[in-house]
C-alpha cells in the first residue's frame, strides 16, 4: 500500500513538471495567423453558446464587426503573449467585467518558486492611485529608500508609465458604460499585468516626480530576513479571531472587521473587503447579537474596494438588514438546460483530484441538471436567494448607511441596487464599478482556446437583483456624492466617513432639542 501511494505522488511531482516546462515552451512559441483567427472564432462561438447576455451592452453587429477586424489585423505569426494583447480589447468591448481572458503567464518550477518564497516582493510593497493616464504611488509600505506617498512614477525602467497604464487599461472594463471601475482595478492589477508580459524581475528602475523634484530609484528583490521569516510563519497560523474576521495573511489584514465608532455604541461599524463566504455566517450572527444587544441606532457598512464574491454572503446578510420578507435577486437566466454541466467539473484536477471527482461526478451531474427549469421558453438556475426569506431575529432596524465607490464591484452592486431600490440605506460615495441592474457570473465554463491555449472563463448565469431596473446600463448611484482624491489617500483622510458621521452628529442633536 505504502509503495502504491508513493509511485502516485512520484507521478503526480513528474506529470506537474513536465506539465509546466510543455506550458513555457508553448507560451514562448510563435502560432501562425490561420491558427490564431481560428482561435477568435472558437472564443466567439463559445461566447454566443454559453453567455446568456452578451448583446446587453453591445449590438450585435457591432461586435461582429470588431472580432472580423481583429482577425483582419493578424498577418504575421504571434506568441500567445502577443496574441492576447490582440485579442483581450475586443472581450473587453462587451463591457462585462467577469468576462476576461486570462492573461498567459509564464508558470514558475518548483524551484523558482522556492526561491521566491525567501524574497520580498518588489511592486507589491507599495500601494498605487491611477488618475487619467499617470500613476502615483500613495503608500510605501516597508518605507523602502524613502518614496514618499504622492510620488508620481514617471517611468518603469526607461518606459513611461502612461504606456503601461494606457495598454492594460484598455484589457478592462467595467459592467455596462460607468467609468468608476477602471481607476481601481488597474491600480490593484497593473504590476500583475506587467510582471505576466515582463517576467518575475529582480530588479526595476523607477524615474519618479516628487514636489518638482525628480529622482531615480532601483528597486531590488530583497531577501527575507529572519524576522520576515518568523512574520511569515505567524501569519500562518490560524486563530479563531483569524477565522471569523477571515484573515489574509497576503495582505496582513481582516477581510471583515466590526467595531462600535463612539463611546456609547449607538454607531455600529461594519467593514467588509470581500463577500468570501468563509465563516461569514458566525461573524454577522455575532455581529449584530452584539449590535441589537447594545441598541445601536445607527450601522454603517463599508463595502469600499470590495470586488464582489458570494451571492449567499449577501443574502445572509441582507437577513440582517430587511424588516420585513424579502427576495434578493430575479430568476436567474441561463442559455440552456445543460449550460450548468459546461463547468468544466475535471479542469486542472491532478491524478488524484481526478479519481475523486470521478466518483462525485454522478451526484454533480444531477445537481446541476434538477437546478434548471424552464418557464415562457426559457431557462433559468435556481438559487436559495431568488426565494422568500425572513428577517434574522437579531435584525437591525435602525438608519443603515453604507460606503461605497468604483471598487465596489458585482456582488457589492448586486447589494447596494437592492438597498436603495428598498430605501433601506443611504448611500455614500461613488458610483458603483458593477452595473445597477445585474451581471453574469455565478459560475463558469472554463473554455481554452485551442490553439493558444489560452483560458476564457465565461460566466454562465445572469444575476439581477430583484429591484425595478433603472435601464441606464451604468453603475447604482450614490444618494450622497463624494469622491476620495489622492490628497485624502495621503493624508489619510475620510471625507465619505467624515460626511457620516458628520449627519449622524446632526440627526442626534436635532433629536435632543
Amino acid at each position: 500500500m505504502q509503495k502504491n501511494c508513493f509511485l502516485i505522488f512520484l507521478l503526480i511531482i513528474v506529470t506537474s513538471c513536465a506539465s509546466t516546462r510543455k506550458h513555457n515552451e508553448q507560451r514562448s512559441s510563435c502560432l501562425p495567423p490561420e491558427k490564431l483567427r481560428a482561435d477568435i472564432d472558437f472564443a466567439y462561438s463559445r461566447l454566443k453558446e454559453l453567455h446568456p447576455q452578451l448583446y446587453w451592452y453591445i449590438s450585435k453587429e457591432n461586435l461582429d464587426h470588431k472580432f472580423d477586424s481583429v482577425k483582419k489585423t493578424i498577418h504575421e505569426p504571434l506568441t500567445p503573449l502577443e496574441f492576447y494583447f490582440k485579442l483581450q480589447p475586443v472581450i473587453s468591448d462587451i463591457r462585462e467585467a467577469h468576462l476576461s481572458l486570462r492573461i498567459p503567464m509564464k508558470r514558475l518550477s518548483r524551484k523558482d518558486t522556492k526561491a521566491l518564497e525567501n524574497k520580498k516582493a518588489m511592486f507589491s510593497r507599495f500601494g498605487y492611485y491611477v488618475q487619467g493616464e499617470r500613476l502615483y504611488i500613495t503608500e510605501n509600505k516597508d518605507s523602502i529608500q524613502g518614496i514618499k506617498p504622492g510620488t508620481e512614477i514617471l517611468s518603469i525602467n526607461s518606459v513611461p508609465a502612461s504606456v503601461y497604464v494606457k495598454k492594460y487599461g484598455q484589457l478592462i472594463n467595467s459592467d455596462g458604460f460607468n467609468t468608476t471601475f477602471q481607476p481601481y482595478f488597474l491600480k490593484d492589477w497593473l504590476f500583475y499585468f506587467y510582471v505576466a508580459e515582463n517576467g518575475y524581475e529582480n530588479g526595476a528602475k523607477l524615474e519618479t516626480l516628487y514636489n518638482g523634484d525628480k529622482k531615480t530609484y532601483f528597486l531590488t528583490r530583497e531577501t527575507k530576513n529572519t524576522a520576515d521569516l518568523e512574520k511569515d510563519k505567524a501569519q500562518k497560523k490560524r486563530t479563531p479571531e483569524k477565522k471569523i474576521n477571515d484573515y489574509v495573511a497576503f495582505s496582513d489584514s481582516y477581510n471583515r472587521h466590526f467595531k462600535f465608532l463612539d463611546a456609547d455604541s449607538s454607531v455600529a461599524y461594519i467593514k467588509v473587503k470581500s463577500f468570501s463566504r468563509a465563516y461569514s455566517v458566525k461573524f454577522y450572527s455575532e455581529t449584530f447579537s452584539r449590535i441589537k444587544k447594545a441598541k445601536s441606532e445607527y450601522l454603517i457598512i463599508d463595502i469600499r474596494n470590495n470586488y464582489g464574491g458570494s451571492l449567499e454572503e449577501i443574502h445572509n446578510l441582507y437577513s440582517y438588514l430587511s424588516p420585513e420578507p424579502y427576495v434578493l435577486v430575479k430568476p436567474s437566466l441561463v442559455t440552456s438546460k445543460t449550460a450548468p454541466l459546461k463547468t468544466n467539473y475535471f479542469r486542472k484536477s491532478s491524478l488524484l483530484e481526478y479519481i475523486i471527482k470521478g466518483i462525485t461526478y454522478p451526484v454533480f451531474f444531477f445537481a446541476q441538471t434538477f437546478s434548471t427549469y424552464e418557464k415562457d421558453g426559457k431557462f433559468y438556475y435556481r438559487m436559495k436567494a431568488d426565494k422568500e426569506a425572513k428577517p434574522d431575529k437579531n435584525v437591525f432596524t435602525g438608519k443603515v448607511f453604507v460606503l461605497m465607490n468604483g471598487g465596489s464591484f458585482s456582488a457589492s452592486s448586486i447589494f447596494t441596487a437592492k438597498l436603495k431600490n428598498d430605501k433601506r440605506a443611504v448611500l455614500v460615495g461613488e458610483e458603483t464599478g458593477g452595473a445597477n441592474d445585474g451581471t453574469v457570473a455565478g459560475f463558469y465554463s472554463y473554455q481554452q482556446l485551442p490553439n493558444s491555449k489560452i483560458d476564457l472563463p465565461i460566466g454562465l448565469v445572469l444575476v439581477q437583483p430583484n429591484i425595478t431596473f433603472t435601464n441606464t446600463k451604468k453603475g447604482v448611484l450614490p444618494d450622497v456624492a463624494i469622491k476620495e482624491t489622492l490628497n485624502d489617500i495621503i493624508r489619510k483622510s475620510d471625507p465619505q466617513l467624515d460626511w457620516v458621521m458628520d449627519e449622524i452628529q446632526r440627526e442626534k442633536t436635532a433629536k435632543t432639542k
